[in-house]
């Protein structure tokens, strides 16, 4: 297993800076998810780890080793692109072996490493055939076995899975988590799809205009966002934000030191007791409040709530397991995710609750608070 370590990392066509100043460290065995919007770099920083793009400044490090330089075939890993790229004319057994051979591999050696990766990803009754008489499914696992063939340390792949059917994509998402499991090598995952990054990752970095802007656990870039647009751009639907100010309770009369701080707006108040604020709140400061559509309770649930709303119901989105609601509270659109037996109608009146300590509160400059 090995490191891959980026240190102060840039990458500019023309006066077009795509990578600024960038710092990245994945751990041995870690699978980390590059995460983010078109444009923000993700698949240049990977193309950048894989030497198919040459850096403007900074060094990349694999396993200790200063790779800033080196050709791709000797930085000791294994890509896995969005396209197959597979040889239309030869078999699946002669794709998977084509690189090895055109190393120099004795035969014995090939034939272990193909037989060990189509063992792995269970495509042993494939190798006989070409790519044209197989599905988008079991060409991708052949593309990942032609990376793992390499019996590299380091895997990367490039949004593997975006040409695929709803169904393929689950199916191989878990396949590539027991890859991960069974395997215990570095990799490092490029995608625009949420899901396969809270599914797939050790640590998801959240990219955009070419800088990370959170790298955290799956748990942590959902439950606890740095900022307004890892908030908004994590979660579907997505989080609900209010904007308003920081009210000190005790200037209103208050004397429960737990309800000290509110969010108020010229419509509505939510006192912010049980949440974690990062830095010192200041009374009259212009914030901005986030609150996950999970987060917003229905029912039995409403009577224990810290805040309890009155909502206009306006769309109902049946989505299976679950319903979501788009309702309206005071001009602001608020999303509520229910469960699937929920018979709200659109028009409907709906008593809502709301536990802050599960809220997100973000400054002017987007910070979280």
């Amino acid at each position: 297993m090995s490191s891959v370590t980026i240190s102060d990392l840039s990458l500019s066509f023309g006066p077009v800076k795509v990578l600024k100043d960038l710092n990245l460290e994945v751990n041995e065995g870690e699978f980390v998810v590059l995460l983010g919007p078109s444009g923000c770099g993700k698949s240049t920083l990977l193309n950048c780890i894989a030497g198919l793009l040459d850096v403007s400044a900074g060094q990349i490090f694999i396993d200790g080793k200063n790779v800033t330089w080196d050709e791709p075939k000797d930085r000791g890993i294994g890509m896995v692109f969005q396209s197959y790229a597979l040889y239309p004319q030869m078999s699946v057994e002669k794709n998977l072996s084509f690189g090895l051979r055109v190393a120099g591999l004795p035969k014995h050696e090939v034939h272990e490493r193909v037989s060990r990766a189509a063992e792995i990803l269970q495509i042993q009754s494939l190798l006989k055939r070409k790519p044209a008489a197989l599905s988008g499914g079991q060409r991708q696992r052949v593309a990942i076995g032609r990376a793992l063939v390499r019996d590299v340390n380091v895997f990367l792949f490039d949004e593997p899975l975006s040409n695929l059917d709803a169904k393929l994509r689950t199916d191989l998402r878990v396949e590539l988590k027991r890859l991960h499991q069974r395997l215990g090598n570095t990799m490092i995952y490029v995608t625009h799809d949420q899901i396969e990054a809270l599914t797939l990752a050790d640590r998801i970095a959240i990219m955009k205009d070419g800088l990370i802007q959170q790298l955290d656990t799956p748990h942590g870039v959902y439950n606890n966002p740095t900022n307004r647009f890892v908030a908004g751009f994590i979660g579907s639907p997505g989080m609900n934000f209010l904007n308003g100010t920081l009210e000190n309770g005790l200037e209103n009369g208050s004397n429960n030191e737990k309800d000290q701080w509110n969010f108020a707006t010229p419509d509505l108040r939510i006192p912010l007791n049980g949440y974690a604020f990062k830095q010192a709140p200041v009374a009259g400061q212009p914030v901005e409040i986030g609150i996950r559509p999970e987060n917003i309770v229905l029912g039995e649930a409403v009577a224990s709530a810290a805040v309890q709303l009155t909502v206009d119901t306006e769309i109902v989105e049946p989505m299976g397991a679950d319903t979501v609601l788009w309702t309206n509270i005071a001009g602001n659109n608020l999303t509520i995710r229910t469960d699937s037996e929920s018979d709200v109608k659109p028009g409907d009146k709906l008593s809502v609750g709301i536990n802050p300590s599960r809220a997100s509160l973000f400054a002017q400059n987007g910070d979280r608070l």
